[in-house]
């Protein structure tokens, strides 16, 4: 009730009539696993550098439709970003302005149910850009894969100190890792931990 409540104001927000389909209802099958990745960690301040995602229909991850774009960021890339990413400036020469992107990311979720891994601080990064162009906050349903796995663990062993930490659960639930570090990667990963705690008998989302 309080989600609908928030959504009702926040499309009351919504600059352009275009957008409004966010709003509108998700298949219960479709999701969209998605992964940013970034000048650093504070949404206020750093900007996106690229984007990757794919969507899972019935329990499928249909890779063949995919999204994957580089952005080129205001802001300078951190050290400790480039660390983790590997992605330098001179990458992102040819790269694509913000504004397009986020039209044509919005334009590959739609109104599905989006997962992630840290995803809120991917959806504050997505917040940074449309709230000023649209006057709305991303209104989709969203599910947080290390607080599914972490449900999925304490039903097994009550009282345990879980490591929600992104490469434990991959070993722990024996997926294998793609190795390159990238956005569209990540995504496809946190897509595989979507699909196989979903598929087992105990774990419910909603």
């Amino acid at each position: 009730m309080f989600n609908q409540i928030k959504n009702y104001f926040n499309k009351k927000n919504l600059k352009d009539e275009k957008y409004s389909y966010l709003f509108d209802k998700a298949n219960d099958d479709e999701f969209v696993c998605f992964d940013c990745e970034t000048t650093g960690l504070d949404p206020k301040v750093d900007d996106i550098i690229s984007i990757g995602a794919v969507i899972i229909k019935n329990n499928t991850i249909i890779s063949s439709k995919k999204f994957v774009r580089f952005v080129k960021p205001k802001t300078k890339l951190q050290i400790e970003a480039i660390k983790v990413h590997h992605i330098r400036e001179m990458d992102l020469e040819e790269a694509e302005d913000i504004d397009n992107v986020i039209e044509e990311f919005l334009d590959f979720i739609g109104n599905r149910k989006l997962v992630g891994y840290y995803l809120e601080f991917d959806i504050a990064m997505i917040n940074k850009y449309i709230k000023p162009k649209l006057g709305i906050y991303l209104p989709n349903k969203n599910y947080e894969v290390s607080a599914i796995y972490y449900d999925y663990k304490i039903e097994k062993i009550p009282q345990a100190n879980i490591d929600l930490r992104f490469d434990t659960i991959m070993r722990d639930l024996q997926i294998p890792t793609m190795g390159k570090h990238d956005a569209y990667n990540d995504a496809v990963m946190t897509a595989l931990i979507f699909v196989k705690l979903t598929n087992f008998p105990k774990v419910k989302i909603r």
